[in-house]
């Protein structure tokens, strides 16, 4: 799988041209499969200063020596594997995103990454599109983003708590969609966006995007069912009142909100709740309508 993946990301490589005249953001890579970090380097050295190292020992004396913007971790290395490294950074109060990079993508290792604040989760084999764009993203993000805490860790029982913060957003949804790697694509991709659009919500709406407040989440997993519960920090709502979103307009006008959204600077909070009940089987409010429950029934039993 490494080889493929190697010749995969050197075929994206072709055609890049080197940038000049800007210091450049400083990468550290930590893969012990050699012919990968060569193509990644070969990838990112036309953007970025590129380090490349082959174990978790290597890059920690390393990241004590000196700073860096990123890493590119993975997990199964000799020495000190991945995880056991971002412990270390954490203990020893080192200042630096990481990204996960690995095949392995069991629950109990994707938990573990979360836990010890990786800030995102990559599964090889992946594109080289793809891992610019996530690089890019995570060096254009906080220097230090705002931490999500793990309040239970069990395979079938999720807890967080998440600050409101909107890129957030994305960095979760990276690492709960390792925990459905059994379901089919549709189904997969359906409650990812159903979860994300409520999740926006909770963020932006409940929370006020003050990262200082914290949206309560859990992922339960039942054998027939999967289940998301989202708990925001706001005193709640009325969809009654809601008339600069989607749910308040008339049939015969569905874009009406659209002007008053602008004029507020919000993001469309009702269009957002149409699209996750549709992909949903039951979106369940609380009285206060801050709290939400996503219910996906599953044709095949978990085994």
């Amino acid at each position: 799988m490494a080889a493929t993946q190697s010749r995969s990301l050197a075929a994206g490589f072709q055609g890049r041209m080197p940038t000049g005249g800007k210091q450049l953001k400083r990468i550290l890579v930590v893969d012990d499969d050699p012919d990968l970090c060569t193509v990644l380097n070969d990838l990112l050295s036309a953007e970025y200063s590129v380090t490349t190292l082959q174990t978790g020992l290597d890059a920690l004396w390393e990241l004590q020596r000196q700073p860096y913007d990123l890493v590119l971790l993975d997990i199964w290395m000799p020495r000190l594997n991945g995880l056991e490294l971002l412990a270390e950074l954490r203990s020893r109060q080192i200042p630096v995103k990481v990204i996960i990079m690995t095949g392995d993508n069991t629950p109990e290792l994707v938990l573990r990454a979360v836990r010890e604040q990786a800030f995102h989760y990559l599964t090889k084999p992946f594109k080289p599109q793809e891992l610019l764009e996530l690089v890019r993203g995570a060096l254009a993000a906080a220097p230090e983003p705002a931490p999500i805490e793990v309040l239970s860790a069990r395979r079938d029982w999720v807890e967080l708590l998440v600050p409101c913060d909107l890129t957030v957003a994305n960095r979760l949804q990276s690492f709960l969609e390792q925990l459905e790697t059994d379901l089919s694509p549709d189904v997969r991709q359906s409650v990812g966006e159903a979860f994300r659009e409520i999740l926006l919500n909770a963020i932006e709406w409940g929370g006020k995007l003050e990262p200082n407040r914290k949206v309560r989440i859990a992922y339960l997993r039942a054998k027939r069912m999967l289940l998301y519960r989202i708990a925001d920090p706001g005193p709640g709502f009325r969809f009654a009142d809601l008339n600069h979103a989607a749910l308040a307009n008339p049939p015969d006008q569905p874009f009406q909100h659209a002007a008053a959204r602008a004029a507020k600077g919000l993001r469309d909070g009702g269009f957002g709740i149409l699209l996750a009940r549709a992909k949903v089987d039951e979106l369940l409010y609380n009285e206060a309508q801050n709290e939400v429950v996503l219910v996906k029934y599953l044709d095949e039993p978990r085994t």
